[in-house]
């Protein structure tokens, strides 16, 4: 059965598995390719991670009516918050190198060291680490890969939520 003719069960469950490959596929990348997360890969991760637990949850509970939209709110949280960081992750490896940002310290340095909000203003000036292109696949880094999967994570929440249910027979 095509996608838009899901149930919203079908459709949150779905978002949680295909959020679950993506997070597969990162800490494949991490820890068998070698790739390194910089700190915006990280947002970016903790991103998937919010849509994959309201995916899931929203879908195991899989509300009738306005409830729906409660779900879809928060999966939206969780796009918008990965467009954000994807698009200035894209942003800084546009970047011609005499404009990179110098290196920084870890995250989790960062963590420890500076209150929270000073630490995400620090990672969203971006660092030298964020500008590097590491990984490309069909000409796309993967920062721009994950842009796309939140627009369509976040289309797939919207049409889920906006499905109406089924008439149960009386």
């Amino acid at each position: 059965m095509a996608p838009w003719r899901w149930s919203f069960r079908a459709v949150y469950l779905g978002g949680f598995l295909v959020c679950a490959a993506l997070m597969a596929y990162a800490l494949y990348a991490e820890y068998h390719l070698g790739l390194a997360p910089c700190p915006l890969c990280i947002f970016q991760r903790i991103a998937f991670l919010w849509m994959g637990v309201w995916f899931l949850v929203g879908g195991l509970h899989a509300p009738r009516g306005k409830m729906r939209w409660f779900y879809c709110v928060l999966v939206l949280l969780g796009a918008a918050w990965g467009i954000a960081v994807a698009a200035r992750h894209l942003y800084l490896q546009g970047l011609p190198p005499d404009q990179v940002p110098s290196c920084g310290p870890g995250l989790n340095y960062m963590l420890q060291t500076f209150p929270f909000a000073q630490t995400l203003k620090l990672v969203f000036e971006g660092s030298g680490e964020c500008a590097q292109v590491n990984w490309k696949f069909l000409g796309l880094s993967m920062p721009g890969w994950t842009l796309i999967w939140y627009v369509l994570l976040a289309v797939f929440a919207i049409r889920g939520a906006a499905r109406r249910s089924p008439r149960r027979p009386a």
